[in-house]
């Protein structure tokens, strides 16, 4: 089993690849929707921040979000159609770098022992971040396949890790 420092280093790893997916993108790319029930890069983008914030606050440490107006938005729970008009790009930069910070910051917590019953979250944090980093890798499964089929841009290389493995065509760490 990998320790939590590990873990932050592959959540980080995944993050910088999806940043490396839209950030030479137009905004309008990022904005587009290939079909009209298909979501945009852009809200991907805010799904990924918005599950780290729900899965850390759920498992680990009740605490309010750094967005609360856009997680409605950005959970998958409600309907495409139901969703509205994305914010301004940078603000959903902004509400991913504050959700990685207080992931990394949940975590230093639980790996230093400054939680209540330390060694079951040190248990809960590393299944946590493994499910973060696959769930971040899945949907840059869907971006590059929508920035190069339909975009028609060129992809970064993918990550490479020994602690990452390919399953299907998606990036994942296996514990």
């Amino acid at each position: 089993m990998f320790d939590l420092d590990e873990l932050l280093e592959e959540y980080d790893r995944a993050r910088a690849y999806t940043d490396m997916l839209w950030r030479d993108l137009p905004e309008a790319e990022v904005r587009w929707r290939p079909r009209p029930e298909f979501s945009p890069i852009g809200w991907h983008l805010g799904h990924q921040a918005a599950v780290a914030h729900f899965m850390v606050r759920n498992l680990t440490a009740a605490e309010r979000s750094p967005a609360p107006d856009l997680e409605p938005m950005m959970d998958s729970a409600n309907p495409e159609v139901h969703r509205g008009e994305l914010p301004p790009l940078e603000r959903i930069a902004g509400f991913r770098a504050a959700v990685g910070e207080r992931v990394h910051f949940r975590l230093r917590d639980i790996d230093q022992k400054r939680v209540n019953a330390p060694e079951q979250l040190d248990v809960v944090g590393r299944h946590l971040l493994i499910a973060l980093i696959n769930h971040e890798y899945q949907h840059d499964q869907w971006i590059c396949e929508v920035r190069e089929a339909e975009l028609g841009h060129g992809l970064p290389a993918r990550p490479s890790s020994s602690r990452l493995t390919e399953l299907d065509g998606y990036i994942v760490v296996v514990s």
